[in-house]
């Protein structure tokens, strides 16, 4: 149930139209009020206002510099150009809160030498094959700036004189509204944060300009017919859970405009009820963007940027909406920890309830995020178990593609464990706005590497990548979630695809346990793989951390060394060391920080294992360091992978004491009966933790005999302690 509380309510009692008093956009009258009255502002606030006050005043001593576009991403214009806004926007602002007109005209002056420049721009000169802008290389760009600067003008429209107004919109946020919209359509109608984006941004300057008609296109697409547009924006890209199809580092991006353009509509108009719309689809949004996060950075699957987090400004935004929404104090450990919040009443509110003391910890917990505007298409399954935020986190990626941004990895894993990554995922290969990396745009490994199956922890059939690499073949499936459980001391997760290999069927299901015989939970995985031919069965693990034991003998390759194969990723793995057939079982160990990892396996087949390193076929160097285990099973028509991975000891460099350094784990078995498998983990004090699994998941009765034991249990499965 979503509690109106704050300025929102305020504004919801109010009779607004797109002809209320400005500014009506985030930062409204009310938010203006509450900032006069609140006398000295608390830290968090005061701290906005300072940064805000020192970009523009040190705008206001250089002068306006608007220069010609020319450059890419990360290049002298385009990151001039994004400084700008921020400069119109904060300007603004600055005026409503302390009255003071020199902020007013240095934003009018900016204004005025966009409107000037902006109808004579051409489609910018490095376009590539994304849609275009004019003042940046791509529309994107183009729309954020308008979203930012028509909040800057939102806040000084009512106190300009009448020629600057007008020239203003005549000759700048008209046309750019135009651009954006009717002469973008490929973008402006596509249900994709692109569209969300431009939806934002001409829907915004409907309400500043007062212009209905934009406001309605805005919403409802070019054709106001609900097929495009914000509405359906948030109708197909969400699911019901808060799920962005494209995974959270762009449900990050594009919480913006989600957040923003709904403020907006809210505080103009209440009565259209945005934030009850799908039953409060835009607070699930951001909560559920909290939640894909670990140590404050966001889980890095499909194109991600790994370094982004909690920290970045759309969601300070958010937990500002968010809290002005529903008074959760959790959200306020997470503006803590942000260290941040924005210029907006409901900024205020967030800084003032801080500062007095009213935070909670934010309720991390196991939660199944279902993928699919109908919540059908997969999930992200998130495991917690432990105390607070660096409670160990396995995060199951059982969903849908992710359209162009999704990467080819199927039943995927990352674990975190003691505030790091453990087993890790490569994210994107791109370097965000660095000119000399292809102007920060994604790089071609990134299609070659980072996209590929083998760069991450799933299964890899015949050495291609799932769905044949093609992402919109990819698109139309997803893996079938049959169990998501959580009880005392277990967490369970199993999904299962029959279409990412043609004639295969992958199940993965992962279990996080709670044992007496360990420090922290262990992580057991059983992955299965069943075709209708022999096929080359591949499963690799990343981990982050220096290997320190292995009990199965490598041949080196030191001095020289080849890729794992020619193609489909295989090209930019150095073989590093490789073992002949080995039995049934390895064990790998290494250390991450200050606690040993050891990744126990036991396989159903005959395989090899290799130890590979990232780098092959990368002339450019392009691709970051990362080490993986790869188990191979040369030929197979089917085959189960049982793996532990057991955390374990401590090591203190300073003091120099390491403990427990070698696995607490004897051994590892599984037992074959009728109608389910027991696997038992063996610990080296004699007790043994035993996890009965029922095959296909029936539910009904089991029974398995294993050294002299009967093991009974009716389900799923059942997790013995002995």
């Amino acid at each position: 149930m979503i509690r109106i509380v704050g300025l929102v309510a305020a504004a919801l009692l109010a009779t607004t139209s797109c002809a209320s008093a400005q500014p009506n956009l985030i930062l409204t009258g009310e938010g203006v009020e509450a900032f006069r009255e609140a006398g000295a502002l608390p830290p968090l606030m005061q701290r906005a206002l300072d940064a805000a006050t020192r970009r523009v005043e040190a705008s206001i001593q250089a002068g306006p510099i608007v220069p010609e576009p020319v450059d890419p991403g990360g290049g002298y214009s385009h990151e001039r150009h994004k400084e700008n806004y921020k400069i119109i926007h904060d300007a603004g602002l600055l005026f409503q809160l302390t009255g003071e007109r020199r902020y007013l005209e240095h934003a009018e002056t900016y204004l005025l030498a966009y409107a000037d420049m902006y109808g004579d721009l051409p489609l910018h000169p490095e376009r590539r094959n994304q849609a275009p802008g004019r003042l940046f290389w791509q529309s994107l760009n183009e729309a954020v700036w308008l979203v930012y600067s028509i909040q800057g003008y939102d806040a000084i429209r009512a106190e300009l004189s009448d020629a600057s107004r007008d020239r203003i919109e005549a000759a700048l946020f008209r046309p750019m509204a135009e651009f954006l919209s009717t002469e973008s359509p490929q973008t402006f109608q596509r249900i994709h944060n692109h569209g969300t984006w431009a939806a934002a941004a001409v829907g915004m300057t409907g309400y500043a300009l007062d212009d209905p008609a934009l406001v309605e296109r805005a919403l409802f697409g070019l054709e106001l017919d609900g097929e495009a547009g914000f509405l359906a924006q948030l109708d197909q890209l969400f699911s019901p859970d808060g799920y962005y199809t494209e995974g959270p580092y762009y449900q990050r991006y594009a919480l913006m405009p989600f957040v923003l353009f709904g403020q907006a509509v809210q505080n103009n108009e209440p009565e259209r009820g945005i934030f009850e719309h799908r039953d409060g689809i835009l607070l699930e949004a951001i909560l559920s963007t909290i939640h894909q996060s670990y140590a404050g950075r966001f889980f890095p699957i499909n194109d991600a940027i790994r370094e982004k987090g909690l920290d970045t400004v759309e969601v300070v935004y958010g937990v500002a909406a968010a809290y002005s929404l529903t008074g959760d104090t959790g959200l306020l450990s997470i503006a803590d920890q942000q260290g941040a919040t924005v210029l907006t009443g409901d900024g205020l509110a967030v800084a003032t309830d801080l500062d007095a003391g009213m935070a909670s910890p934010f309720a991390f917990d196991t939660r199944l995020l279902r993928d699919g505007p109908d919540g059908n298409q997969g999930g992200l399954a998130i495991l917690r178990m432990g105390a607070g935020e660096l409670a160990q986190t396995l995060v199951a990626k059982h969903t849908g593609q992710g359209m162009g941004h999704g990467h080819f990895d199927k039943l995927s894993l990352i674990l975190y464990d003691g505030g790091q990554e453990i087993l890790t995922d490569y994210g994107a290969a791109r370097f965000l706005n660095v000119p000399s990396k292809d102007g920060g745009r994604y790089l071609p490994e990134n299609s070659s590497w980072a996209r590929q199956t083998i760069a991450h922890n799933t299964v890899v059939l015949n050495e291609t990548s799932h769905h044949g690499g093609d992402w919109r073949r990819a698109q139309e499936s997803w893996p079938s979630i049959a169990l998501f459980e959580q009880r005392d001391g277990v967490n369970v997760v199993s999904a299962s695809i029959s279409d990412a290999y043609p004639d295969a069927t992958l199940t993965r299901t992962t279990f996080q346990l709670q044992s007496e015989n360990t420090a922290s939970p262990l992580i057991l995985d059983v992955f299965d793989v069943v075709a209708d031919e022999p096929s080359q069965i591949d499963l690799p693990t990343y981990f982050a951390g220096q290997l320190t034991d292995f009990d199965i003998a490598f041949e080196r390759f030191g001095s020289q060394q080849t890729a794992l194969g020619a193609g489909n990723g295989y090209q930019h793995l150095w073989v590093e060391a490789q073992s002949e057939i080995a039995a049934d079982r390895a064990r790998f160990t290494w250390l991450t920080e200050n606690r040993f990892y050891t990744y126990h396996a036991l396989v159903s087949e005959p395989f090899e294992a290799r130890i590979v390193r990232t780098g092959a076929n990368d002339p450019d160097f392009n691709l970051r360091t990362q080490q993986g285990i790869l188990l191979r099973v040369p030929s197979a028509e089917s085959a189960r992978f049982i793996s532990v991975f057991e955390p374990h000891g401590r090591y203190d460099p300073a003091q120099e004491i390491t403990v427990a350094s070698e696995s607490g784990i004897d051994e590892i078995r599984s037992v074959e009966g009728e109608t389910a498998t027991l696997i038992q983990i063996v610990f080296n004090s004699g007790q043994r933790l035993s996890v009965g699994l029922a095959h296909d998941l029936h539910a009904g009765a089991h029974t398995i005999n294993a050294d002299g034991h009967r093991y009974e249990w009716t389900g799923a499965y059942n997790i013995f302690g002995e």
